[in-house]
């Protein structure tokens, strides 16, 4: 027989998105965590899937608040099919964990029934399948969490025909969440070891860590997070997406995308060769950001030289796009190549020597740092101000 399945992972439910300085746009990309579960939802109903599968991180940390716990619940419980979930690296088990308090446990009784919750290694037999569960029991383990998988078919013997499913997360030889999070350090803990697994006997492999969309295998894939939190690093990142499996014993799985996730996290760079290229860049960068629309994050790398002037005209277009968007990431490396008369405004003020005095030390710090330095900023402002003043 066969079964259609949901394979999710990498929620993340609370994750405060802290590098985003507006309270409102950060509050609004924690509530769209929530959100995308009702389409989540939605896919199950309209798919018809016997269960949804949830490899791991439900949570972003092992110690939620009790709205976020109680908002999950409710969520799940909205799917009314059986939710299977393993603990992940951010709301491992263990003693003490966040699965044995009893405030979870009572939202789970009252709000998710359908929530099942895997913390043993060991397998679960269902009506259309068999579950063979890697959880996560700490942060970091330096053990393979699915080892006990290669001994699982040596003397049990599972109902004939259902479809043996592994349900795991972590990285696999060293592919993982930590190759494209700002927020994650590189580590060489929890490796899944996949050449280890008995192929034969194992129909799908549902990973979680890596935040993107990738088949790993002929039977495993990384389904990716359902509503993107990041900025990916590398082109083949594919996050935003739920995977639709059709998996049967001995079958080749079948497996089907469905995109979910509202958000768009983009990356754009561009390099100023002269003053006039500033308007080039501001034409192209409103075109795409009309066509992201509101619903927008942006990592912008700059590079190359403009004048004072333009440079602060530049500053004043990333103001208002930093206003326009959900977050603006910024990598400015642009410097100050201030024009000869630009130069003799500042430093040649016979009726103003305080302002001649600062600019051409100014000019001289400046010729000795980074792009990203304060003096380039205090030639900008001062310039403008004295503009301004005229």
């Amino acid at each position: 027989m066969s079964v259609t399945f949901l394979h999710t992972a990498d929620w993340q439910l609370g994750k405060p998105f802290a590098r985003v300085s507006d309270v409102a746009k950060r509050s609004r990309l924690q509530n769209e965590r929530f959100e995308c579960l009702k389409r989540v939802a939605a896919a199950a109903a309209e798919q018809r899937v016997a269960f949804v599968l949830v490899a791991g991180d439900l949570f972003d940390s092992p110690s939620p608040v009790n709205a976020t716990v109680a908002k999950a619940c409710e969520a799940i419980g909205a799917m009314q099919v059986p939710v299977l979930v393993i603990p992940g690296n951010h709301d491992h088990g263990g003693p003490g964990s966040l699965w044995e308090q009893p405030f979870f446990i009572r939202q789970r009784e009252q709000l998710a029934p359908n929530l099942r919750l895997l913390l043993t290694p060991e397998p679960v037999v269902l009506d259309q399948a068999v579950v063979f569960p890697a959880p996560l029991m700490r942060r970091k383990s330096l053990a393979d969490p699915s080892a006990w998988i290669r001994s699982a078919f040596d003397a049990p013997s599972f109902p004939p025909g259902l479809p043996r499913i592994v349900l795991a997360h972590g990285s696999i030889q060293g592919f993982g969440a930590a190759q494209d999070d700002e927020d994650e350090d590189a580590n060489s803990s929890n490796i899944i070891d996949l050449s280890r697994l008995p192929d034969a006997q194992i129909d799908y492999i549902a990973l979680g860590d890596w935040h993107g969309t990738k088949q790993v295998g002929s039977k495993a894939w990384y389904c990716g997070t359902p509503e993107i939190d990041r900025f990916p690093k590398g082109g083949n990142n594919d996050p935003g997406n739920i995977l639709v499996v059709q998996a049967g014993r001995g079958l080749v799985p079948q497996v089907e995308k469905m995109a979910t996730g509202q958000f768009r996290w983009n990356e754009f760079s561009y390099q100023f060769s002269e003053d006039g290229s500033l308007a080039a860049f501001c034409a192209k960068l409103d075109e795409n950001i009309g066509a992201w629309g509101q619903d927008s994050l942006l990592r912008l790398a700059l590079e190359g030289s403009l004048a004072i002037e333009a440079s602060s005209r530049l500053q004043e277009h990333l103001e208002g796009l930093e206003a326009r968007l959900l977050r603006l990431k910024l990598e400015d490396r642009v410097s100050i190549a201030a024009t000869e008369a630009e130069i003799q405004q500042l430093a040649a003020r016979p009726d103003d020597p305080l302002v001649a005095a600062v600019a051409s030390q100014l000019l001289v710090a400046m010729a000795g740092e980074d792009a990203t330095g304060i003096a380039r900023i205090a030639l900008r402002e001062l310039h403008a101000a004295c503009a301004a003043a005229h």
